[in-house]
């Protein structure tokens, strides 16, 4: 039995999974700096903290580390209703993907932090910079330059990582192009072009990083 491509019945739908396309940059955008503002939290426990904090902080790293993310946004949007908290599934995937990245980014950004070299902090002394000064100008400008290439690789993975929302109804880039599916029968159509979709996010969300990158902390990334 032949197969006939027929692009024109899908590209009609373009404008609707461009506008999934917007949900899934805002989930990952909103996912993202929580993440990063739990694997801050989350290293300076590691690093200042007690051996309790600290172990707890671990304890968290590895769950979320060594488990897909599939299995934690299920566990949140249908274990926890269980326990009577219902959550739509924007929150659930939301939730679940800054758990998931917040962890990964906790030791992303510890090892930053312990990248700080000995020597220019005793240049800094010997220039006499007060302790204020020398964050601001050592310690700063080192840890950003060090942790922007892995921050912004991270970032394209929670990207691509919303499409699991499609999973649990959410209406994001993937999720869209099910329901594109469900109506047109053109699997082949319907996620070729998704998938050109999500490479065009991809490309520019990575040209965007590498020129702030380049332009604010003169940090070279190449984008292919």
């Amino acid at each position: 039995m032949s197969y006939s491509l027929q692009f024109g019945q899908v590209m009609g739908f373009l404008p609707y999974l461009i506008e999934g396309a917007l949900v899934s940059f805002w989930v990952a955008l909103l996912a993202f700096a929580g993440g990063v503002l739990i694997g801050l939290i989350g290293a300076f426990g590691r690093i200042f903290g007690n051996r309790l904090i600290s172990g707890a902080i671990s304890a968290y790293c590895i769950f979320f580390t060594n488990t897909p993310l599939l299995v934690q946004i299920f566990f949140i949007f249908y274990g926890l209703a269980d326990f009577g908290l219902l959550l739509t599934p924007f929150q659930a995937v939301l939730i679940g993907i800054m758990l998931n990245s917040g962890a990964y980014l906790t030791e992303i950004q510890r090892a930053g932090f312990l990248s700080t070299r000995r020597s220019e902090l005793e240049a800094a002394e010997v220039l006499g910079m007060s302790r204020l000064q020398t964050v601001r100008y050592v310690v700063v400008p080192h840890i950003a330059r060090v942790l922007f290439p892995p921050l912004s690789n991270q970032y394209i993975l929670v990207v691509m990582s919303t499409s699991m929302g499609a999973i649990f109804g959410l209406e994001e880039l993937t999720g869209r192009a099910v329901n594109i599916d469900a109506q047109t029968f053109r699997s082949i159509e319907v996620f070729s072009i998704t998938g050109v979709v999500y490479v065009i996010v991809t490309t520019l969300a990575t040209a965007l990083l590498a020129f702030a990158g380049r332009h604010l902390l003169r940090v070279r990334m190449r984008v292919f």
